[in-house]
């Protein structure tokens, strides 16, 4: 995970044949999200560990797949790329996955595979039980994608086997380590290290052969990231909102 930050200038639009049309998604709210809300200590609480979400995200989470698949982008998407969190997973999965889930908290209907996802620190809502029908792109976790690590028990992951069993659908190979080795209780990442990473992310895109490409990720990973394409193209990025956006990039300027 390393790679130095590309030297901005000179960005511009290329022909379509030279370009790769990336998604950029948000993961839907977490229940990290609203404790932090009332109290920005809360993203350090241990009980927030690789946070799940909220009722409220999973009503994102079903209300973008309506989107995607009214819009005919489900169709269009090669490939979804997902950071390694409980969050962004269940994100990816909900929106681009198998057939249905059911909340527990609402009965809803949406998409989604076979597992179920519970823990003794989460109410019962969160419990989501997985019924996989239909396969859309492929899926595969990258750790450079992740959120910003370091400090706050909410960024860090659990184990690759762990997270192996409760997303079949989803190709782990790019990970090379089981156990979190990147996240650190007494250290957190800068903004230049975040964009240095991000850099390194689009490189890896780049070595990719599909054209059309969905990224779950997070707010902080996409605002520094973006930065980097100028103040005027990155958004305001708000916890109780998805990032949906297309950003079209050379990959002659990542080569």
């Amino acid at each position: 995970m390393e790679g130095g930050i590309a030297d901005p200038a000179g960005l511009a639009l290329y022909p379509s044949h030279r370009c790769k049309t990336l998604y950029l998604i948000r993961h839907g709210q977490a229940v990290h999200n609203v404790a932090g809300e009332k109290n920005h200590k809360a993203y350090s609480f241990p009980e927030f560990f690789d946070a799940q979400l909220s009722p409220l995200g999973w009503d994102q989470v079903g209300n973008l797949r309506k989107h995607v698949n009214a819009c005919g982008l489900a169709k269009k998407i090669e490939l979804v790329v997902v950071s390694p969190l409980l969050r962004t997973m269940q994100t990816a999965v909900g929106v681009f996955g198998g057939e249905k889930f059911t909340n527990t908290s609402s009965s809803q209907t949406a998409v989604g595979s076979r597992h179920t996802i519970s823990s003794s620190t989460s109410p019962p809502f969160i419990e989501v039980e997985y019924c996989q029908e239909r396969m859309l792109p492929p899926f595969i976790a990258v750790e450079y994608c992740r959120e910003r690590m370091g400090r706050n028990a909410c960024d860090k992951r659990r184990s690759i086997t762990e997270y192996s069993a409760l997303f079949p659908e989803i190709d782990f190979s790019e990970i090379e380590n089981d156990e979190d080795v990147y996240w650190k209780p007494d250290s957190r990442e800068t903004d230049e290290q975040l964009a240095a990473r991000g850099v390194t992310f689009l490189k890896w895109l780049w070595s990719r052969t599909e054209k059309e490409i969905a990224v779950v990720t997070h707010s902080a990973f996409l605002l520094e990231t973006l930065r980097l394409f100028g103040n005027d193209t990155h958004p305001s990025i708000k916890t109780n909102e998805y990032l949906i956006l297309s950003q079209i990039v050379s990959s002659d300027q990542w080569c």
